[in-house]
């Protein structure tokens, strides 16, 4: 795969819907960017690969690697912090414990981090590709399991399931703080007013004289609870698979 086929524009939307209306909020005017098609599913078993570069992804808080595959294919993946030039990785069953190698869960030791999780085997990375984030196997028994994700939630997987050893890249991402109001412009990212300053017609929030409080509980514009309300289903066929949650 030549390089590229790796790029694509990204669409801007806006926050508007199929129909044009604005279906999500203080979203439009965003920098022109490409999309990185990263390799999610990384199939390519017993296959090894080079980094060939290490770069920023406007798409994403993690940086990106470049991997060029010894079948001449080149595949973008998420940087892992130790990840460097040169270095060689590999998707297989006996790959040693190191950054970038993808492995089962059964084959991973016990406290090692690593991110790019799968929900069910033969998927593809779904959980843990934020900046600085890593999970942790706390225990293997036969077909499941335990991981301790970075939200704190302790959940049964398969063994089966793979991920990518390492901690995501970028760690100091959550310290990056925005400087000025053409950052979150840049970001796609438009003004918002604070509902206590509008109307109350406009905002359940607005209206009194003079500033006034928030009163009864936190609302959405629409009237809805915009705080603690919780919108997990009870009834979840995973809560199963969840032996300590997140709060």
């Amino acid at each position: 795969m030549t390089r590229n086929k790796l790029f694509s524009i990204k669409k801007k939307q806006s926050g508007r819907d199929a129909s044009g209306h604005v279906s999500t909020r203080h979203r439009g005017g965003e920098h022109k960017r490409f999309l990185r098609l990263i390799d999610w599913q990384r199939a390519k078993k017993d296959i090894q690969a080079r980094v060939v570069s290490i770069e920023y992804d406007p798409n994403r808080t993690a940086k990106i690697a470049l991997l060029a595959y010894t079948d001449g294919t080149k595949k973008y993946i998420l940087a892992t912090s130790l990840l460097k030039l040169g270095d060689t990785v590999v998707y297989s069953d006996t790959a040693p414990i190191k950054d970038g190698n993808k492995l089962s869960l059964k084959n991973i030791p016990v406290g090692t981090p690593f991110h790019c999780l799968e929900y069910r085997p033969g998927s593809q990375a779904q959980l843990i590709k934020s900046a600085g984030s890593a999970a942790y196997l706390q225990s293997v028994e036969e077909d499941k399991a335990i991981v301790k994700l970075p939200s704190g939630e302790i959940r049964i997987f398969s063994s089966l399931c793979t991920a990518v050893i390492g901690q995501v890249s970028n760690i100091d991402h959550s310290n990056q703080k925005m400087t000025k109001a053409g950052d979150s412009r840049h970001r796609g990212i438009r003004p918002s007013v604070r509902g206590v300053a509008q109307d109350p017609r406009s905002h359940p929030h607005g209206g009194g004289e003079g500033r006034s409080s928030i009163g009864m509980n936190p609302k959405t514009p629409w009237g809805k609870v915009a705080m603690g309300k919780i919108t997990r289903k009870r009834k979840k066929h995973s809560n199963r698979l969840i032996i300590k949650h997140r709060k």
